[in-house]
């Protein structure tokens, strides 16, 4: 992992240590003139956005800022930070931080170029037919590993009036151009970095399950489950490991890719508990992942096999059922491993929420793919099992 290298998945990707300076190029591949930086108010604080505002000043690139994304992005960032491109006279955009801050500059050309509000364009309601392109181009440059927003063609929004999460998604959203660079990671805390990584794995795990034929995506699943279970850890204990940052930058957006297939009942669950709750969407995901693997753990035991094979585990004696146990043990113990709370309940959830946070994760659209079908009553037990495990 010396060496900057580029290629293509369909977005083209710079990877390595030392890609950021490929940042000039990349506007220049795409004819963006003056882009709209878009981020969190807490990048412009750190040295990865030191690094960013170096290489655009030392290559003369005129750029203006958008800083107050949320940490779950509303419909307000949105609105706001297309105001800022018209404003600037900006032609394209570059998003730079975590999940929320890709999220938000890769669905603002949508508000730019298309009239109304976002949630006029809701994949739930058959929206996203009405986006009219084209839509300026956008580079992702993340300074996590967690949603692998940076090849995704989707942005997950919030609506505050509704408390709820929802989808834009078009194929013109997909980052131009991603830069991939492990050394813009290693200033994330620990359990960020814990937080972040598990929701790359979770995106892994729930497309693997997905039932739908696309050996594509499950190969590529299976190897991003690998390469958590390899590098989260040495991420979280060493936040100079650059092999480490690079593998799991790696595995987030094989995440992203696989889940084109869709996702499952832990996704329904975290969502709500970012927008109701305030949990990092993340360690929202980490907490529930194990309760939604113990009640999928039937259907699914061959596909767990191959988890627990991942992690190490000598399953050749072992039945379908016994190494899917093995699987949930393992991710269980990553999570004790890389700190992550053991219960709802650790990280501020009380007991009367449970059966609002219940009702949400039903009406929530991602575990219309999971496995096994989940009910309300489903999800309030599932709920319970998080609430109360340790």
């Amino acid at each position: 992992m010396k060496d900057v290298v580029r290629f293509s998945f369909p977005t083209t990707i710079y990877f390595g240590p030392g890609a950021l300076e490929q940042l000039p190029l990349c506007l220049e591949e795409v004819g963006v003139t003056k882009p709209l930086l878009v981020t969190d108010s807490g990048l412009p604080k750190t040295g990865a956005f030191n690094m960013v505002e170096a290489v655009l000043k030392q290559s003369r690139m005129r750029f203006a800022l958008f800083s107050d994304v949320h940490p779950n992005p509303l419909i307000e960032d949105v609105e706001r930070a297309a105001g800022a491109y018209r404003t600037n006279g900006c032609n394209g955009v570059i998003g730079l931080g975590g999940g929320s801050a890709l999220d938000a500059a890769k669905v603002m050309p949508v508000a730019v170029t298309n009239k109304g509000s976002l949630t006029d364009y809701d994949v739930q309601t058959g929206g996203n037919t009405q986006i009219k392109g084209p839509l300026p181009a956008v580079i992702a440059i993340p300074t996590t590993a967690g949603t692998g927003s940076e090849v995704g063609r989707c942005s997950v929004i919030t609506d505050p009036q509704a408390n709820r999460k929802f989808l834009v998604c078009h194929p013109e959203m997909m980052p131009r151009r991603a830069i991939l660079d492990p050394e813009l990671t290693v200033g994330l805390p620990a359990h960020l970095t814990a937080a972040t990584g598990m929701d790359a794995f979770t995106h892994n795990l729930e497309a693997l399950t997905v039932d739908m034929f696309h050996p594509m995506c499950d190969a590529i699943a299976l190897k991003g489950i690998e390469f958590t279970a390899q590098y989260l850890e040495r991420a979280v204990k060493n936040p100079k490991d650059i092999e480490a940052r690079g593998h799991m930058m790696i595995a987030a957006m094989m995440g992203a890719v696989a889940f084109q297939k869709d996702l499952g009942a832990a996704h329904s669950m975290a969502h709500p508990l970012s927008t109701l709750c305030g949990v990092h969407h993340g360690l929202a995901n980490a907490i529930c992942l194990v309760p939604v693997m113990k009640f999928n753990r039937d259907i699914v035991a061959a596909k767990y096999a191959e988890v627990a094979r991942c992690f190490g585990t000598d399953i050749s004696r072992l039945s379908k059922l016994e190494a899917a146990d093995k699987a949930i043990e393992a991710v269980a113990d990553l999570n004790r491993r890389i700190g992550i709370p053991g219960s709802l309940a650790q990280v501020g959830v009380t007991k009367d929420q449970l059966p609002v946070l219940a009702k949400k994760a039903f009406e929530d659209i991602c575990h219309q793919a999971n496995p096994r079908l989940c009910s309300e009553q489903d999800f309030l037990k599932l709920f319970k099992e998080a609430f109360r495990h340790s």
